[in-house]
């Protein structure tokens, strides 16, 4: 592979922490699942409904990895009925800033998907 040329006397590179972000946000589901909680708390059974074409088993691991980087809380609440509540933490509200403005980005900017794709 060859090195690129230099732009206006300054090499680019590929800026690492956008990189790591897009990688994990644009993993299927993280991101949409993050926006959805940033409604507020929410159940397995509600985020399922909210999330139409999401499986339950990625569902599961969607949630098990954001709460693994300490982007979703889960809560196990007494029953019964005995239930689980998922919801942003401090660091996944730090998020909703630049969800918002991309939902705006988007909204304004790329189509809309035809019926019968995934999506909201």
């Amino acid at each position: 592979m060859t090195a690129r040329p230099e732009v206006g006397g300054t090499a680019r590179a590929c800026d690492g922490g956008i990189a790591r972000a897009f990688a994990f946000l644009g993993k299927r589901w993280n991101g949409v699942l993050l926006a959805t909680l940033a409604n507020g708390p929410a159940g397995f059974a509600e985020l399922t409904r909210a999330l139409p074409g999401i499986s339950e088993s990625v569902l599961s691991d969607r949630l098990g990895e954001l709460a693994r980087v300490g982007l979703v809380s889960r809560t196990v609440r007494e029953g019964p009925p005995l239930g689980v509540s998922y919801q942003l933490t401090e660091r996944g509200a730090a998020l909703v800033p630049a969800l918002d403005a991309l939902a705006r980005w988007a909204h304004e900017n790329l189509p809309v998907e035809p019926a019968g794709r995934p999506g909201c």
